[in-house]
């Protein structure tokens, strides 16, 4: 049965009660994982800070200047989304002489598939 397109209301012929308490349980048991993961996944909205992390953990360090010209953005522009992934905890830095190079978390990677991974568990279960 379809519902009026100008209604709001869900219209079924049968409820499956155990469906409904089977669903609220398996939210209420990975709420702090899913409040985790849409953390992480707003984080990786921008396809500029996605790519940042996926340069990093192909080529394990880069500095800002290396970024910048990859991704053919100023150096300002890319300081920024690292600033915002610094801030997440998802990279850290370490000097050599006047140079900066970043580097992704192990514990931001673990993060960051423990993510991909509930959603591709929810879909399959």
């Amino acid at each position: 049965m379809k519902s009026p397109t100008n209604s709001k209301a869900c219209i079924r012929a049968l409820r499956d009660a155990e469906q409904i308490r089977r669903c609220k349980d398996l939210i209420l048991q990975q709420n702090e994982a899913i409040t985790n993961s849409a953390a992480t996944f707003n984080l990786c909205a921008s396809p500029v800070r996605l790519s940042i992390l996926r340069l990093l953990e192909e080529e394990q360090e880069l500095c800002v200047c290396d970024l910048a010209e990859i991704l053919d953005l100023s150096v300002p522009a890319v300081s920024q989304h690292l600033r915002k992934l610094k801030q997440a905890e998802a990279v850290t830095s370490r000097r050599s002489g006047n140079t900066i190079y970043h580097t992704v978390k192990p514990e931001f990677s673990l993060q960051l598939s423990q993510a991909t991974s509930l959603l591709s568990t929810t879909v399959t279960a």
